[in-house]
């Protein structure tokens, strides 16, 4: 004949009671290990189950309320395992909670002191972690016998890898994994003279494409038009002077420079900018955005060819929430509160517009635990090109560059920003020119 209970292995347990001091104090703390863990869980559950981004997160929502439940329905069986007995199985029950309690908040702690900013929440995590480990003993101590125990170790194992296999997919796999880019596409059009012969157009259509399946907000663009002149050599030059050709390209900032025998290098002068869409703006997914911006020369212009140019900032709509408008903030001429590195980009001669706006993370966690951030956005322009670029960061923290290593990387999997970049698209003007 099989018996339905099989004794619990180890010490030998001890029914639990309120008689003394000791077993007063055992309910208590895991009773406030076990509703604390039940606020918390909740707490960030609901937020991340109703507002989550990303289907992972939603996912993490309702794990996180699952666990809330058990924790509270622990928190119950406590009181039946130490009070009532009224339930055969309360103190499984509450073996159960407490284990899952200590599951969540070691996991919650990890997460914490990773990514969040205050002390605070990995501390206490810490605390309930080990509180609820302790809970954990003092239940399991108390238990006269486990029914069916390959059945419990099997279902808190199979909690524990599914916990264990969501906290790694958010944290370890979702940060690798492959970055989606739009695309900009640039068309040049034929040029329009004007009417008296003094000045002609060129119209240029800039086409931002979006094949991915998420959204994108827009938080700069900018497109500008480089004039170049193209003295030409009668004679192959130098080996001496393509060096030299080839030293102001490695030095140039994003310039395409020719390395040729007859074509004799000059540094190209910035001719006109513009942005072509408005920050704080957004495209959808699987969608498409065209403008068509014109450029007007005089056709007594020095220069033998036009190069053009269209970039732009983004960020992924599942991966940051901005809050609107993205607004203009300062000029790096008129000083005031900006960014170090932009008033010595100023003293060489690059001129920058300043945009801001308050930024929230795609998760309940991440919200609630890291400090506020600003998404900052630099148009930058001077009399050798334009560019625009963004960066995510605390009030106060943008005042140097970010560094091209880990610190972008961190920028572009947390937040998914994205530099997008079309051009040079070159324009010879000697058949404009010679329609005078």
């Amino acid at each position: 004949m099989k018996a339905s209970l099989k004794p619990r292995p180890g010490p030998h347990p001890r029914p639990p009671a309120l008689k003394t001091r000791r077993a007063r104090l055992d309910m208590a703390v895991t009773l406030l290990v076990l509703l604390m863990t039940t606020l918390v869980l909740c707490r960030f559950g609901i937020d991340d189950f109703s507002h989550a981004l990303t289907f992972p997160g939603r996912l993490t929502g309702a794990v996180l309320i699952l666990f809330a439940f058990t924790t509270l329905l622990g928190a119950g069986a406590v009181l039946d395992h130490w009070i009532r007995h009224s339930f055969q199985y309360s103190g499984l029950v509450a073996l159960v909670g407490t284990f899952a309690a200590f599951l969540s908040n070691a996991l919650l702690c990890l997460r914490t002191a990773r990514v969040g900013d205050s002390r605070l929440f990995p501390v206490l995590f810490g605390v309930l972690s080990v509180g609820a480990a302790w809970a954990v003993f003092t239940v399991w101590r108390t238990l006269v016998a486990v029914p069916a125990p390959k059945r419990v170790a099997a279902a808190v194992m199979v909690s524990t890898l599914f916990a264990i296999a969501n906290f790694g997919y958010q944290n370890l796999y979702l940060p690798y994994r492959r970055e989606t880019r739009p695309l900009i596409t640039l068309s040049v059009g034929k040029s329009v003279l004007s009417k008296d012969h003094k000045a002609f157009a060129v119209p240029v259509d800039i086409t931002l494409q979006n094949h991915a399946d998420v959204g994108f907000y827009v938080l700069g663009t900018e497109f500008h038009a480089m004039g170049l002149r193209v003295p030409l050599s009668r004679k192959d030059r130098l080996r001496e002077q393509w060096r030299s050709d080839a030293e102001r390209w490695a030095n140039s900032s994003g310039e395409v420079n020719p390395l040729s025998r007859r074509e004799i290098y000059q540094p190209g002068e910035l001719v006109e900018a513009k942005p072509w869409k408005l920050p704080g703006d957004w495209i959808e997914s699987s969608d498409a955005f065209t403008t068509r911006v014109v450029v007007q020369l005089p056709m007594d212009t020095r220069y033998d060819q036009v190069a053009f140019y269209a970039t732009a900032s983004l960020a992924r709509r599942d991966q940051i929430i901005l809050d609107p408008p993205l607004r203009f903030v300062t000029s790096s001429w008129k000083g005031g509160n900006v960014a170090s590195w932009v008033k010595k980009q100023q003293k060489r001669g690059l001129d920058s517009l300043v945009y801001q706006a308050r930024v929230h993370e795609n998760n309940a966690i991440d919200e609630n635990t890291r400090d506020p951030r600003f998404v900052t956005v630099y148009w930058t322009f001077g009399t050798h090109g334009a560019a625009v670029q963004s960066s995510v960061a605390r009030k106060g923290g943008d005042n140097r560059v970010q560094s091209s290593g880990e610190e972008l990387r961190e920028l572009v999997t947390r937040y998914g920003l994205v530099n997008l970049s079309a051009g040079p698209i070159q324009r010879t003007l000697w058949d404009i020119k010679s329609q005078r």
